[in-house]
């Protein structure tokens, strides 16, 4: 089976384990740092938090805002579920922007006309996040312009995006946004085996996230109520979580992030490749717009359901899987789900999602692939939609 994506680990990578492995530190030691401040140069900023996995870092830069009950954030359908369930974790109310027909990320248009009646109806939003989809960035100039016009506060979800660039500047640097968050699951462009991490460059959602990262302890005498009674003290300010990392985890993302830019360039060699070879067939990849450079952690299709006919999208699946090849679906869109549909969401409210949804394909890419596999992915795939 070719699966759709693949961690790519090094001698180097293993060395970089082993050796904290035969150390002193297995957690909360200097390879926490040392991951952080690697991921902190390579994007310009001056605070990076690696924690447990994508979604804390998600709950931990809302809850560095201030996100709370009664509080409001959008953002966009086309996602995992952690996007707006971290919002949930907080209390926070939640609402979806429609997604661009041909970028699949949050469409501009749709989020000024939302915003427009949102002023209107007295209840704008608080925080909103757009999805770097697949690791292609947002329009972040005009999402920031409307934030500055509209009083919100933009976090970037970047899981997809490390590596990525948008207007020459890499993502996570934080020009136009708060926040920037990344996944390191094994499947991303750089893996911790889990792991997630905030960038910014906002002093104080910095000191609240590594605060609530490790419950909410403090051993800063000079952030204590009261005074130390010994080098043991600590004081807990906040009721925080147990979100923090592995030294174990962040030696092999330290190590990964050296090859960031050589994972990057040939995910796009392969990218550009599919781009050739799918030509003719009834097939719609993702457009990356030209101020972009996608980290293309996901290679997806639209198919042309009217095109292909009688086969269906399930058909589809079904022919490529039994070829051996791993194709998956990114997203379900997140208001379609039964927990989002109890809280008043349903099918029509989101329709350009629901339609990219109905003919989602995702292609497997990672950079160990051999053009042989993707030859591969390909014939399976004209035999699928009967080309």
């Amino acid at each position: 089976m070719i699966p759709y994506g693949r961690q790519t680990i090094s001698e180097d990578d293993v060395a970089a384990v082993v050796e904290v492995l035969r150390g002193d530190w297995l957690t909360q030691g200097p390879a926490v740092e040392r991951f952080e401040r690697a991921v902190a140069e390579h994007c310009g900023v001056e605070h990076a938090i690696a924690c447990a996995n994508g979604t804390a870092a998600l709950h931990l830069a809302y809850l560095g805002l201030g996100l709370a009950p009664g509080d409001l954030l959008w953002t966009s359908p086309n996602t995992f579920v952690a996007t707006a369930n971290a919002a949930r974790f907080c209390g926070a109310d939640m609402g979806f922007v429609d997604i661009e027909r041909d970028t699949l990320n949050m469409s501009v248009d749709a989020l000024e006309a939302r915003l427009a009646d949102a002023e209107r109806s007295g209840r704008l939003p608080d925080v909103v996040v757009p999805v770097h989809f697949g690791g292609a960035a947002c329009d972040m100039m005009r999402i920031s312009e409307l934030s500055r016009r509209y009083g919100f506060t933009v976090v970037e979800d970047a899981s997809h995006a490390i590596g990525g660039a948008y207007r020459g500047t890499p993502v996570g640097a934080c020009e136009r946004s708060s926040a920037a968050v990344f996944s390191f699951h094994p499947v991303k462009i750089v893996t911790t085996g889990e792991g997630g991490m905030v960038v910014t460059n906002d002093d104080a959602i910095a000191e609240r996230a590594r605060l609530l990262r490790t419950h909410g302890i403090t051993r800063d005498p000079m952030e204590m109520e009261h005074c130390a009674e010994g080098p043991w003290y600590y004081e807990q300010l906040e009721l925080g979580f147990n979100y923090r990392i592995t030294d174990i985890q962040c030696a092999l993302g330290a190590s990964q992030m050296r090859r960031l830019d050589e994972f990057v360039a040939r995910r796009n060699e392969l990218a550009r490749r599919y781009d050739e070879l799918l030509a003719g067939l009834p097939v719609a990849p993702q457009r990356v717009p030209d101020d972009v450079l996608s980290a293309y952690h996901l290679y997806v299709v639209r198919l042309d359901l009217g095109a292909i006919g009688p086969r269906t999208r399930t058909e589809v699946f079904a022919w490529m899987r039994a070829s051996e090849v791993g194709v998956n679906v990114h997203y379900i869109p997140v208001h379609l789900q039964p927990y989002y549909e109890r809280l008043g969401f349903g099918r029509g409210d989101l329709p350009e999602a629901e339609r990219y949804y109905a003919g989602a394909l995702t292609l497997p890419l990672y950079p160990a692939m051999s053009e042989d596999d993707q030859d591969a992915v390909v014939a399976a795939l004209r035999e699928a939609v009967g080309a």
